[in-house]
């Protein structure tokens, strides 16, 4: 997620940059959920922040607090109502004479019509993107149980060196016992208390099955990806401990995130030194890992997750220079979104000037090409060196609903990655194209 707040160009900047006008013209960027919301459906954020109760910090049943919910059935319908809005004229219930007239798409259970007329208008646009969302509804209720702790199930050290392993395929492949695995989530008490509470009927095995995986690989595209940071940029976490430093985390990164959250890193390279992953962002949740960063090398070959709640830039003054926190090894932002809009994007200049200017090997994600472009155009005309990009072999394979529209392509986590390091030679680096495949 984005970091806030407009921030003066860094101190230690080596010449003055001024705001891309790339950002000014970047594509309206649905996908970043909140971003767009309330010019589609007025009123949409209002709606989620209240269902829900949302605050700073709030927890879900399962794990944590509970945003005020006392049942099962209370918090999957308050979750349900946030969906709720004709997905043809955009009302919410509150606007319709009969707020209860709303009606799911009996096929993907997973959009609404206010009448016969407005889905009628809708299907021609709506049959396009039916299917996939039916994927979208279902994940969304199968991800209580990364809450509840039933998923991702237990992982072993990977039995092939990082390299050689492509993608999920490979990593499906090295799971001892998967589908054992997988029944027992399946069979699991919670995942019989979700279908009890849902208001949906239960799924088949097949597709329940397919949902977990799809969560699994949604668990551990952070971490995976941070491992292909380190790869991309001949990084070895057998040589030394290292520091990645997670920029612009927020809720999404934080939110009930556990100490070991992170530890197929230690799996993906067996023998490793140690790794401390500081979460570094104003959004940043309190939780278990709020612990301060380490000034020295953590644990040896755990991996250690701290935070910091704050703008990396001030982060980076007020405790790396001052020898409080360690300089990282990698630095990692997922879905930075200073492509979105102009404010965004003078939130996130100091910081982007500082990785330049510093040279520290920096790694992003974007969701779509569409953001992938917009974010490169921005970073040339900040003058960065961009070493690489392409699609993410450990992208996230669980299908997201564009939140205020959804009828659109759903979008995946984590889909492309980018690669900085240290300034450009020259502004038209790009004119080749990526040296990646």
């Amino acid at each position: 997620m984005a970091q806030r707040g407009q921030g003066a160009a860094r101190k230690a900047a080596k010449k003055p940059a001024k705001e891309p006008a790339a950002a000014a013209r970047a594509p309206d960027m649905d996908s970043l959920g909140f971003q767009a919301m309330d010019s589609n459906v007025p009123g949409l954020s209002h709606v989620i922040l209240q269902k829900l109760n949302m605050k700073t910090g709030a927890g879900c049943v399962g794990r944590g607090s509970d945003f005020g919910i006392r049942t099962y059935f209370d918090m999957f319908q308050k979750m349900e109502d946030t969906f709720k809005f004709c997905a043809e004229c955009k009302k919410l219930p509150d606007a319709l004479p009969d707020p209860k007239s709303l009606r799911r798409c009996k096929r993907c259970q997973n959009v609404y019509y206010c009448g016969v007329a407005c889905q009628r208008a809708n299907w021609p646009l709506h049959k396009k993107f039916c299917k996939k969302l039916k994927l979208v509804a279902l994940d969304r209720l199968v991800e209580w149980l990364v809450f509840t702790g039933d998923i991702p199930f237990p992982t072993e050290a990977w039995t092939k060196p990082a390299g050689e392993v492509a993608g999920w395929e490979d990593w499906f492949a090295m799971q001892g016992q998967l589908e054992e695995k997988l029944g027992a989530v399946l069979a699991g008490r919670y995942m019989s208390l979700l279908w009890a509470n849902a208001g949906k009927p239960r799924p088949e095995e097949g597709e329940l099955r397919e949902s977990v995986r799809r969560l699994v690989t949604d668990f551990h595209s952070r971490p995976l990806t941070i491992g292909l940071g380190l790869q991309l940029f001949g990084i070895d976490p057998l040589a030394k401990p290292l520091i990645i430093h997670v920029v612009g985390a927020s809720h999404v990164e934080t939110l009930n995130t556990r100490v070991t959250d992170y530890d197929e890193l230690a799996r993906m390279f067996p023998g490793q030194r140690g790794m401390e992953v500081v979460m570094v962002g104003v959004d940043v949740v309190d939780g278990p890992i709020m612990r301060p960063p380490l000034a020295t090398p953590g644990p040896q070959g755990r991996i250690y997750l701290s935070s910091f709640k704050g703008l990396y830039h001030d982060f980076w003054e007020g405790q790396v220079e001052t020898k409080l926190a360690a300089r990282p090894d990698l630095v990692v932002g997922f879905h930075p979104g200073f492509h979105a809009c102009p404010d965004l994007m003078a939130g996130w200049l100091p910081t982007l000037l500082l990785l330049r200017d510093y040279r520290l090997p920096t790694l992003f994600t974007v969701y779509s090409e569409q953001e992938l472009k917009a974010s490169l155009q921005i970073l040339v005309e900040l003058e960065t060196h961009i070493t690489g990009y392409a699609a993410n072999p450990f992208a996230s394979l669980r299908p997201e609903q564009v939140y205020s529209s959804p009828n659109k392509a759903p979008v995946y986590c984590s889909s492309y990655y980018i690669t900085l390091l240290g300034p450009a030679a020259s502004v038209g680096e790009l004119e080749g194209g990526s040296d990646e495949d």
